[in-house]
């Protein structure tokens, strides 16, 4: 089914029971997002709020809350999307079987954009105050735009087949942005409208940026695709909608003529302003930093025009499902694009970019009798500099000869046959002083870290424990210990402060390591609770990834320098403590709880459902 805008979408997802609609009033600020959040987390229905306090619009989210939702949303565009992928992977293939792709070419043909007139009657002008200002979290900076899709041209190749169409949060009000007149722009310079910033900015000449809200879900979608640079994320939202993406031109700017919203804008070369906080998907609040600003030309909007949001925090949220759905539609992609890798998983548990997994082929050297690493890392720096997964921070790889069934979404089982293997004297590779995620506050510099390869291959080296009785005694500073998984300890430590002695902590605990007998143990965990670690494995893979800094935060018995490699020969320790440096974490409003619980009583919206 073609849906020509969201109205159409909602309607069939009411149709077949994948839609329920809050009546009630209901406030943009907290309340809406921890409603949301409770549906989600029952795997509930798309949400339309009717009745938003301050504004005339409706709003929907939860719309890709569910994996089945997300496969019926795209039930008739889903396999030809695939097939298009494929037919780009593999062209001579494609090109051997004419007839079997025909289709294929065609649906590239029906996916150009088409330019139609931009009609006032369809749009209205608005200010930015009009549009809902929805507050996900408490310490958020102000009201957020969570699902754009932000539309960039470059200025030496401009068009609209050259242009770029990305997902980067827009702040619409709070800090000190002119009310009506100016909004916030976060990304990262690496992305496709921070290239066509750099550009306009050599030039010293204003990027001109619209910013499309609601549409036909496709469109959505297609903003947060990783598409390969040069590749038209518009051409794309094309094929995934099975409808040309219709466009107009207005006083120079581009619109999106099947959007619900539209703010257009220029960004000026080097006007920052201060942009944030927000909770983010690391699920911690990204805090305060200077970002560029859009000063607002125009601003329109559908006369029934709906406004799409989600609401990001600590995964698994609905960004959990763009993330499945992108995988499902690009297959092998990335496989095809790195020679030797069978697998790579950008672990969401981890908040997405922290942590890969992965497993490659060892095939450098078969006349030994031992098998080392060494394929694999050279796929592993292929990986790492590789498109949005150059934005991971750990990564462990695997030899695929080692054992051909393993994979990486069976996360226990692959921790177990990288620690049943791994030799922490050679296999530990570092990246230190680089870039790492905007997002990530475990090191004191924003946009700077450090990334580690941890890289297993060959025979098994050690039985995993998980008997903790000779740990029964810790030095002073150590709390409580408890099994995370076989040969993964997490210890309780005292709360890190600016006046923590952490280097006296530490060798208290290397010394303590070194004198018991625990190499079956090769990793531990220091934390603030390690309950709370050991609780569960999101909860562990969320703490260890998320709150350490590799090249500062990992310790190790008898550790060593030699020729600038660094390793160990007893247990490897990484301190994912919370520091002072750290950002908050994400914590829900208990008053705002308690509001939304009357909406689960019996003849409320949400009776039965939460």
């Amino acid at each position: 089914m073609k849906y020509k805008n969201l109205a159409q979408c909602l309607s069939d997802l009411e149709k077949n029971g994948h839609l329920i609609r809050i009546k009630e009033e209901v406030s943009p600020s907290l309340e809406m997002a921890s409603i949301h959040l409770r549906v989600f987390s029952k795997k509930g229905q798309a949400i339309l709020f009717e009745n938003i306090k301050g504004c005339k619009y409706k709003a929907v989210s939860n719309l890709f809350g569910t994996e089945e939702r997300c496969q019926f949303i795209f039930r008739h565009t889903h396999q030809k999307v695939q097939q298009v992928i494929e037919v780009k992977n593999n062209p001579i293939k494609a090109l051997k079987n004419p007839f079997k792709n025909f289709s294929v070419f065609l649906s590239l043909l029906k996916s150009l954009p088409k330019k139609v007139s931009f009609s006032s009657a369809q749009f209205e002008e608005i200010f930015i105050s009009d549009l809902p200002q929805i507050k996900s979290w408490k310490q958020d900076g102000g009201a957020f735009i969570t699902l754009p899709q932000v539309y960039s041209e470059d200025i030496e190749n401009p068009g609209i087949l050259h242009s770029n169409l990305g997902m980067y949060r827009i702040q619409l009000s709070g800090n000190n942005y002119v009310p009506n007149k100016e909004i916030g722009l976060h990304y990262q310079l690496h992305r496709g409208i921070g290239v066509h910033q750099q550009k306009a900015n050599s030039k010293n000449k204003p990027l001109k940026v619209s910013i499309f809200i609601g549409g036909p879900p496709a469109h959505t979608l297609a903003a947060v695709m990783p598409l390969p640079e040069g590749v038209s994320e518009i051409m794309f939202a094309g094929i995934l909608a099975n409808r040309r993406f219709r466009y107009a031109l207005k006083d120079g700017y581009t619109i999106s003529c099947d959007a619900d919203f539209v703010i257009t804008g220029e960004v000026y070369p080097n006007e920052v302003k201060p942009e944030g906080p927000f909770g983010d998907h690391l699920g911690y609040y990204s805090l305060t930093h200077p970002f560029p600003v859009l000063r607002v030309y125009k601003v329109y909007a559908k006369k029934n025009a709906i406004w799409p949001f989600t609401v990001v925090g600590r995964p698994p949220q609905e960004d959990t499902f763009f993330g499945k759905l992108i995988h499902q539609l690009t297959g092998k992609a990335i496989q095809k694009e790195i020679p030797g890798l069978h697998e790579v998983h950008a672990v969401d548990a981890a908040g997405v970019h922290p942590l890969l997994l992965a497993i490659g082929s060892e095939r450098y050297t078969p006349y030994l009798k031992e098998i080392k690493p060494a394929e694999i890392l050279t796929i592993a720096n292929h990986i790492l500099g590789t498109g949005q997964l150059s934005l991971a921070k750990y990564l462990f790889i695997a030899a695929k000869e080692d054992n051909p069934t393993l994979n990486t979404k069976n996360i226990e089982a692959f921790f177990k046959h990288i620690l049943e293997r791994i030799d922490w004297s050679e296999d530990l590779h570092f990246f230190t002083n680089t870039t790492i995620d905007t997002l990530d506050y475990s090191s004191e510099k924003l946009n700077h870290g450090s990334k580690l390869i941890l890289a297993a291959a060959g025979k098994v080296k050690r039985t995993l424990g998980s008997d903790l009785s000779i740990f029964n005694t810790l030095p002073p500073s150590f709390n409580k210990c408890k099994l995370v998984l076989p040969g993964v300890i997490a210890i309780s430590t005292p709360e890190y402060t600016l006046q923590t002695n952490v280097e006296s902590e530490i060798n208290d605990l290397l010394q303590f390591l070194e004198n018991v007998p625990c190499l079956n143990f090769p990793l531990f965990v220091l934390c603030n609770d390690a309950e709370f670690v050991s609780h569960s494995l999101n909860n562990f893979l969320w703490v260890t990834f998320t709150r350490s800094n590799p090249s500062h935060d990992i310790y190790g018995v008898k550790s060593f320098y030699k020729n600038k490699h660094w390793g160990c020969h007893g247990n490897l320790i990484i301190d994912a403590r919370i520091k002072p440096h750290h950002a908050p974490p994400l914590e829900l409003d208990e008053e705002i709880e308690n509001k939304v619980n009357q909406l689960g009583k019996q003849e409320a919206s949400l009776y039965g459902i939460i």
